[in-house]
């Protein structure tokens, strides 16, 4: 590792219900470069609780930095979007002084924990420039709460990895970062996981909405496994089959298996939902969707979402600002949408 911050790597550990994606970033010459990656496919991960076993968890991201030949030992990691509470905060013209009294007043309204079990993190988000700026010199804050037991496990994981934690922050702000870019546009970042779904509606780089259901990519294989009479890992393997030649377009010809269709339709009701809810607040509508997780390249998935949403989809990019040698891009572009937190995580410190 380098002596100067901007020569050093960084590590994004994105730590799922079911794997764990690893990214080493570096900053070289102005540009973000990749060093190396890795995840985990340990199928025994996935059966135990990482929580409960912060010991195990250790071992597999130590396991994933070795055989990956990652150096560096400083890592930036994210709480999962479904146990953090988010909420757009607008309140009275107030003083600085004031200010940490007035959030934790207003947050006692929207986190349906007690406050002394909950690390809150608060921000200002509108700027004298912004349109969208509230009347009568209101300020508007973005407060996040994550429980302290929760942050507590993250801690000793690090700490048992031997790995310094540099910071935690929500996957919805690694999305942002790896996803989005530049673009200040209203979009709306549909993330599908091994066992959620987490579907964020993003303002001017600042998540305004976030919502979260049980149904992910596990859900889809379990179908698929019924409906064909074949155990998980085979169901698993023909998903996996079906997706590998996925456009990153909604121009396909292709028809959904109605089996896919049929088990994300509840990701479909929620994508609706939400937009309805943020366009009858905010008087507009997402510009397009952004699709990540690792169970988004599925047959005609995009066209599919493009077709009933009557919305632009697309499937995220998170490589489009780093660079990597040319022969590795079939491969990135096809583990890209899973690592897309990892990415973003590993940016926070080299941005």
């Amino acid at each position: 590792m380098g002596l100067f911050s901007a020569q050093s790597s960084y590590l994004g550990i994105d730590i799922g219900s079911t794997s764990i994606k690893v990214v080493e970033l570096k900053k070289e010459s102005g540009q973000i470069k990749l060093e190396s990656y890795g995840f985990s496919e340990n199928a025994s991960f996935s059966k135990r609780d990482w929580q409960k076993d912060v010991n195990y968890t250790a071992e597999i991201i130590n396991k994933i930095c070795d055989e990956a030949g990652i150096v560096s030992r400083s890592a930036v990691s994210a709480l999962p979007t479904f146990s953090v509470f988010s909420s757009v905060l607008n309140l009275a013209s107030i003083n600085k002084k004031d200010m940490s009294a007035a959030v934790h007043w207003e947050a006692k309204k929207v986190i349906p924990l007690p406050l002394e079990d909950m690390i809150l993190d608060w921000k200002q988000i509108n700027d004298e420039h912004d349109k969208d700026k509230p009347k009568n010199n209101n300020i508007r804050v973005l407060l996040t709460g994550a429980p302290r037991t929760l942050v507590k496990k993250y801690i000793e994981i690090f700490r048992s990895a031997q790995i310094s934690l540099l910071s935690l922050e929500t996957e919805t702000f690694s999305l942002v970062r790896s996803l989005l870019g530049n673009d200040r546009s209203t979009i709306m970042i549909v993330e599908i996981g091994a066992g959620t779904t987490d579907v964020t509606i993003v303002d001017k780089s600042i998540p305004m909405l976030n919502r979260s259901i049980d149904v992910g990519g596990v859900g889809i294989t379990k179908a698929i496994s019924r409906q064909m009479k074949i155990d998980f890992a085979q169901a698993e393997q023909f998903k996996h089959d079906m997706g590998a030649n996925v456009k990153n377009d909604s121009k396909s010809h292709h028809e959904t298996p109605k089996i896919i269709s049929d088990t994300i339709s509840p990701i479909v009701n929620e994508i609706k939902y939400a937009t309805n809810l943020y366009q009858n607040k905010n008087k507009k509508k997402p510009e397009k969707v952004i699709l990540s997780g690792g169970s988004v390249l599925l047959p005609n998935l995009v066209g599919y979402l493009a077709k009933v949403l009557d919305m632009k989809v697309i499937i995220g990019d998170p490589w489009a600002r780093i660079t990597y040698p040319k022969s590795l891009k079939p491969l990135l572009h096809e583990i890209g949408p899973r690592m897309s937190v990892a990415i973003g995580l590993a940016m926070r410190e080299i941005e």
